[in-house]
């Protein structure tokens, strides 16, 4: 297996993973951690910089496991763009805040359900979860946290396409899904409500109703 590591911190874990896996890739944006990184095994590579901005499809060996303890503000980027933008990556491995992990596998129709919700589901399915009491940190943080493992699944044909359908949708949630997408410039209210009505829905749906297959039969419709 080839990993990689965003946030290795003091390098615990990393130094765990390159005893198990074949090659590890460890990005780290704070270059105060660099003297606890200075001597790690020669089956890491550290990569210094921000995992958001950085070209991580261009690593070699091409990583196949990402593994991750991610601040709240830059999981939803990090996991969504990983989707797609990492195709070698066939399992996640990913500590977040509490109400994020709630988020990636929602169900439709609740308040936890969202984009990041239906990007997730299109492309993995959860293999596990366990919540982690912010009691075990230190310091101890204002939130609770939850390790939640998702393994890939075939994406489906046009993945680029639907993802901005999704994201418009779920931009105004308080809007009907139509209206939603006339405002992203997407499609008119009328073109809206006709791809709606091909999924057997009203006009006055909103994005939150939709379960995250019939996003990729309303991208078809559009």
């Amino acid at each position: 297996d080839v990993v990689l590591e965003i946030g290795p911190g003091l390098g615990v874990l990393t130094r765990y993973l390159a005893d198990h896996a074949g090659h590890v890739h460890t990005v780290e944006l704070d270059r105060s951690l660099e003297p606890h990184l200075a001597e790690l095994p020669p089956s890491v590579d550290l990569h210094w910089g921000d995992a958001v901005t950085l070209d991580l499809a261009a690593l070699q060996p091409a990583p196949t496991k990402l593994v991750a303890n991610l601040p709240y503000n830059v999981a939803t980027p990090i996991v969504a763009e990983s989707l797609a933008g990492l195709p070698s990556v066939d399992l996640w491995c990913v500590m977040v805040q509490r109400e994020l992990a709630d988020r990636f596998f929602a169900s439709p129709s609740t308040k936890a359900y969202g984009a990041v919700s239906v990007l997730v589901q299109l492309a993995a399915r959860r293999t596990g979860f366990h919540a982690v009491s912010r009691t075990v940190f230190r310091p101890q943080p204002n939130v609770e946290s939850a390790l939640v493992a998702f393994r890939r699944i075939p994406l489906p044909e046009r993945f680029d396409r639907i993802k901005p359908v999704v994201v418009a949708a779920f931009s105004h949630r308080r809007k009907t899904l139509p209206n939603s997408l006339e405002l992203a410039g997407l499609a008119s209210r009328e073109r809206g409500a006709q791809a709606l009505a091909s999924l057997g829905r009203p006009a006055t749906s909103r994005a939150e109703e939709l379960a995250p297959e019939e996003f990729v039969v309303l991208t078809e419709a559009l």
